[in-house]
């Protein structure tokens, strides 16, 4: 499969353009940076950022983690894509989704209709080490260790790519810095 990875080497003022790129969704594993980047994101093209694990958290009145074990990964991921559809976005936004929510009923479809979207793509060595202290916040993680780890997240990658691969831009995760989103949100214009 051909990945669309889109490079600039320079930024030219193109302030009028980052005014006018409405909402632009962070998709990719869990542990790739999406929060991390949104939040860097924008503040440097002066947009909110909304991440919708805290939207979903906020209004099942109990962390992602809780509501998973109580209701299941079926439930959750109906609620996960309702938030996804349902919440008030402003004109222009940066958004970070779950990382299973792209790969579930016409999630990516409906956020390529409505935005742009970055997939941050990461080797899963690189995310299990990411990802290793933090399996507790993590249902889908929590009794895998090192090898078994690496091993999982190259099974879930190899199911959820086909869907992450449909992102308006598909970005090497290990040197994304917001700047170089930027470019590449402003040359997908």
């Amino acid at each position: 499969m051909v990945e669309k990875i889109i490079l600039m080497n320079s930024l030219e003022d193109n302030s009028s353009v980052t005014n006018g790129l409405g909402l632009i969704f962070l998709i990719g594993f869990m542990g790739c940076g999406k929060t991390t980047l949104g939040r860097k994101l924008a503040a440097r093209l002066g947009y909110e950022f909304i991440d919708l694990d805290h939207v979903l958290e906020a209004q099942a009145g109990m962390t992602i983690a809780q509501y998973f074990s109580t209701h299941g990964e079926d439930t959750f991921r109906k609620l996960e894509s309702e938030v996804l559809k349902h919440t008030n976005y402003p004109e222009h936004a940066v958004i970070s989704t779950g990382g299973g929510l792209p790969c579930f009923f016409d999630n990516m479809q409906w956020i390529n209709e409505h935005g742009r979207s970055v997939y941050i793509q990461l080797s899963p060595k690189t995310l299990a080490d990411r990802l290793e202290h933090e399996k507790i916040t993590r249902p889908l993680l929590r009794d895998k260790h090192g090898d078994a780890l690496i091993a999982f997240i190259g099974d879930k990658l190899a199911e959820r790519e086909p869907f992450y691969k449909q992102a308006t831009i598909v970005a090497n995760g290990l040197s994304l810095t917001a700047e170089k989103a930027e470019a590449m949100l402003i040359r997908s214009v």
